[in-house]
């Protein structure tokens, strides 16, 4: 019975992996790479690479950007200021345009303008080329790109399910699974196969089960909105309640009045939160007598990502509301949802968190890969031939082209942000379309081609592409690695060492499966010449 139980495991082990794989690659690949978002867009905009990166007190940078804001935006109904960090040295700005007045114009259609500034100097950076940068990356993991969201969150949500099927039924399956972590067995064809599943697997064990739990808790909502629903009429108060805050924003009263300066708000703070500093700030209707702050506390200074927030009366500067509360619900929905994102992380356990992400990658392309290679002796087998069906050969198109022709969209994509012209009208999406040009190009060759030559090539592309991103930023404007790390721009110079990385290991297996295919040959010469 027992062992009627496990195989009963293993095939939904193995079936419920195999259709969702491909699009399980791309989500842990995609969200990996988020978790340096933030050092992904300072990489992609080399303008910013020359500006000062001293470390600036909150209060001296939020002056900065007030005296900004109020030359460049003062009829803005609303202020988004992003404070400094070792991550983004700069302090970016945006502002809604003032209502135009004009009758019949969607709300939705008027587009932020975007400043960022110096935080030492308090001048205006040159601008920045526009780009998604790693911001694409993040929504491309949950909201895909070219349809509608919302099907792209069910189809994500549907697909982590199938994930959390698969880990556990894994687990059931493989009862000597730690065992078999500390067992590899290289040039054994399938063996190896399945010993690099079960290692990348049960290496970060933990990392996977988390991730997958946490993903469908962060849109728990959407997929089960019926207690939502039963208590609610309006979602905007469902979440206004979760999040502790006003459901109807304040209007403008029409009355003049000077915007308090930003400064000590910052100071008081950062006071209250026990030293921890801010890392938001929004202002509504400045330069009004109904204007507010709200001042929300960086990430970093607690696991969850329920992150207190003060409001300020905008004009007396005077305490209105206090948000850092909640029961114990939502306080564990905001754990769940900051151990997702990460944010709180340090550099150290980002790396870690990285480090699991790669190993999900390799857990969910071993896994699909070992399918192809359990299936091709019998298709062998079963026909005189010795030819392989459509449904094998599909596979491994699929294989090839969702894997290797990720990796060649991912470093075309950051190829399309140095070569496309600066001011190139329409370039955030540009560089989009490019990644999935590449993509496309790549997937079409693979599934025409699914074979180790076409793997072999594919590969080596990706990995040239990636390894050659090291020389191309300073080519292309960009503070190179010597001299990021001689002014202390880390998040560049860690790019570049880790794209120099993955270049070097994406070649190292092109050259590998160069080596495999030689050996049984190598055998067969030398049992003849025997």
């Amino acid at each position: 019975m027992k062992e009627s139980f496990r195989q009963s495991m293993a095939w939904l082990h193995t079936w419920s992996g195999l259709l969702v794989g491909w699009v399980l690659f791309m989500v842990f690949s995609c969200g990996t790479a988020s978790y340096f978002r933030d050092e992904i867009t300072l990489w992609m905009k080399p303008e910013l690479h020359q500006s000062s990166h001293a470390v600036v007190e909150q209060g001296v940078a939020a002056a900065q950007i007030q005296n900004l804001l109020q030359q460049r935006a003062p009829a803005s109904p609303r202020w988004f200021i992003t404070m400094p960090t070792g991550r983004e040295p700069a302090v970016r700005a945006s502002w809604a345009p003032p209502p135009s007045g004009e009758e019949g114009q969607p709300r939705g259609r008027r587009r932020f303008e975007n400043a960022s500034i110096d935080p030492l100097t308090g001048q205006e950076l040159s601008a920045a080329r526009a780009t998604r940068g790693g911001d694409f990356f993040y929504r491309m993991h949950f909201d895909m790109h070219y349809m509608p969201v919302l099907w792209a969150r069910w189809i994500v949500g549907i697909c982590a399910m199938f994930m959390l099927v698969a880990i556990i039924s894994g687990i059931v399956t493989h009862k000597r699974i730690f065992k078999d972590f500390f067992t590899f067995r290289p040039g054994k064809g399938q063996r190896s196969w399945l010993d690099a599943h079960n290692a990348t697997a049960v290496l970060a064990l933990p990392y996977h089960l988390m991730i997958t739990y946490t993903g469908l808790v962060t849109l728990m909502f959407m997929y089960l909105p019926q207690g939502l629903g039963a208590v609610y009429k309006d979602s905007d108060a469902f979440f206004a309640d979760l999040n502790g805050g006003p459901r109807v924003e304040a209007k403008a009263s029409g009355v003049s009045a000077p915007l308090t300066p930003l400064a000590p708000l910052v100071a008081k703070a950062s006071q209250l939160w026990d030293g921890a500093s801010v890392g938001r700030i929004m202002v509504s209707h400045a330069g009004d007598s109904a204007a507010t702050v709200t001042l929300t506390q960086q990430d970093g200074h607690g696991v969850s990502n329920n992150l207190p927030s003060l409001t300020f009366d905008g004009v007396t500067g005077g305490l209105l509301t206090e948000a850092d509360k909640s029961g114990a619900a939502v306080e564990t929905r905001g754990v769940m949802y900051g151990l997702h994102i990460g944010r709180f992380a340090s550099p150290l356990l980002r790396g870690l968190f990285f480090l699991s992400g790669l190993a999900g990658c390799a857990m969910v392309a071993t896994g699909v890969l070992l399918w192809a290679v359990k299936e091709r002796p019998k298709h062998v087998k079963a026909n005189a031939n010795g030819r392989i069906g459509f449904g094998l050969r599909l596979v491994d198109g699929l294989n090839l082209g969702g894997i290797a022709g990720l990796l060649i969209a991912m470093s075309v994509y950051f190829w399309a942000n140095r070569l496309l012209p600066p001011g190139l009208e329409g370039r955030p999406d540009l560089e989009i379309h490019c990644f999935f040009t590449a993509w496309g190009i790549a997937a079409v060759a693979a599934l025409a081609f699914p074979q180790r030559w076409m793997w072999r090539l594919q590969l080596a592309l990706a990995g040239v592409l990636f390894a050659l991103l090291l020389p191309l930023n300073p080519l292309t404007g960009g503070a190179g690695l010597f001299t990021s790390v001689a002014q202390g721009l880390w998040p560049v110079a860690g790019f570049d060492l880790v794209s120099l990385l993955i270049g070097c290991g994406l070649l190292w297996a092109s050259r590998r499966l160069g080596s495999a295919a030689k050996a049984p040959l190598k055998a067969k010469l030398a049992k003849v010449a025997a």
